[in-house]
């Protein structure tokens, strides 16, 4: 049987409307080197706390947890291991927005750079006096371009794949209703597409199910330039433009040449909130900048009872 501790504390934010659940005490800190071997180790031996913190009765399918950790790189702050309510994630820009806004609330950091290790790399992000934050994310890529699928129910659809830390598959679909009236049918819609990419085997990683569905359309706002729709691993989409996601986004425009390095990109989210983005070169390497604001909403300790038979969560 597994076991909990009596109590666990957390600081709840959301970046753009999407929440992010970042443990600060209370849960057994993971073995490992690497931020990547503490992700193992966290889902080989805790993943009954991963459900019991973000899914109901606590949580609910949107929110993606954080757990901080030691640093294991010179100059971090500290290490971060996302997940939600189906699994682990290799990084999270909304995420990282909220976490570095948490942190300051904790008075951990000042406006100024703060360094953050995450299991696909170290994360620099930038508090700025306003208090919105600008992460610079781990390199983005294309993985490939214009892959062709049929999708039952649907028909054939081509997409890209491409990585923001973590996998997207970015389906070129058009005259689609993106609003929040719409929910139904575009979770539908690209839960299908999903199980389409997932059985066609092209997403070059083991863990396929952790893919994210993006469909992009025109924007509502004066100020972005496209407006999305993200199907998150777990069955839920994100209430904010979704900074892997966009990152992705501009490493397609890049290699398709709508879009040069530092060339401001504005992302919307099916909610209405905003991501400033841009790429630069670093090396060979195509750096995502994005850019959104997040705010603290609560702060919290989450109990235990050992005669709860819902301590754990309840599942998918």
């Amino acid at each position: 049987m597994p076991t909990f501790p009596s109590s666990i504390e957390i600081v709840d934010s959301h970046t753009g409307g999407e929440p992010t659940r970042l443990v600060v005490d209370g849960w057994p800190q993971p073995e490992g080197e690497t931020m990547e071997a503490r992700r193992a180790d966290l889902a080989s031996r805790w993943d009954h706390l991963r459900q019991a913190v973000v899914r109901e009765p606590r949580g609910h399918d949107a929110i993606v947890g954080g757990l901080l950790t030691p640093p294991v790189e010179e100059g971090s702050e500290a290490g971060v291991i996302f997940f939600n309510n189906a699994s682990y994630l290799g990084m999270c820009g909304h995420g990282l927005i909220g976490v570095v806004r948490t942190l300051e609330h904790l008075d951990r950091v000042e406006p100024g750079t703060v360094r953050l290790d995450t299991p696909v790399g170290t994360v620099s992000a930038e508090l700025h006096d306003d208090k919105s934050v600008t992460i610079e994310n781990v390199p983005a890529w294309c993985e490939r371009l214009d892959v062709a699928l049929s999708v039952p129910g649907v028909g054939p659809i081509r997409g890209d794949i491409a990585w923001g830390g973590n996998w997207f598959f970015l389906a070129h679909i058009t005259g689609i209703d993106l609003g929040l009236t719409n929910l139904e049918a575009l979770t539908a819609l690209t839960k299908k597409i999903r199980a389409a990419v997932d059985g066609a085997g092209r997403v070059p990683v083991t863990d396929r199910e952790l893919i994210h569905v993006e469909i992009f359309g025109p924007p509502t706002r004066d100020d972005a330039d496209s407006k999305n729709f993200v199907l998150c691993p777990g069955g839920d989409y994100d209430r904010s433009p979704c900074g892997t996601g966009v990152s992705a986004k501009l490493a397609v425009l890049f290699e398709r040449g709508e879009i040069e390095l530092g060339e401001r990109w504005r992302q919307e989210s099916i909610t209405g909130s905003l991501f400033t983005c841009w790429l630069e070169r670093r090396g060979d390497d195509l750096v995502p900048f994005v850019r959104g604001r997040a705010w603290v909403t609560g702060r919290s300790t989450l109990l235990f009872d050992p005669d709860d038979p819902l301590a754990g969560g309840i599942g998918l």
